[in-house]
């Protein structure tokens, strides 16, 4: 698991799939709001004049030399729910990509968003 101090150093970093294939670079981090770890991760994807950025989560993630290993294939991460470079991700798309990875996805008791970005 990534810690948040981890968080600093692998930003910018590579993020590959389970066989070491590329996905994109590791360009923001997302923390669960009622744990204050980091949750999802924004990766840069795309060709240089349509970009965007994918979620996918990081609670098995795996650290090395230089990369980010997610434990999800490449074409599974570019099909992920995705924002804009220059968007924020909206409270109501949230539960879409816990649906996407079938994770569980539960808001605050008050209905707070379930991510936040440090």
């Amino acid at each position: 698991m990534i810690t948040s101090a981890d968080v600093r150093e692998w930003r910018n970093q590579d993020v590959v799939d389970p066989k070491g294939r590329r996905i994109g670079v590791l360009e923001a981090v997302y923390v669960d709001t009622s744990t204050d770890e980091p949750a999802m991760a924004t990766v840069l994807t795309g060709l240089p004049t349509r970009r965007r950025l994918v979620f996918v989560p990081l609670g098995e993630a795996v650290l090395g030399p230089h990369y980010v290993k997610v434990p999800y294939a490449r074409a599974m991460v570019r099909q992920a729910p995705s924002i804009g470079t220059d968007d924020v991700l909206p409270a109501d798309q949230e539960e879409a990509i816990f649906q996407y990875y079938e994770l569980e996805y539960r808001p605050g008791a008050a209905g707070e968003r379930r991510l936040a970005r440090p």
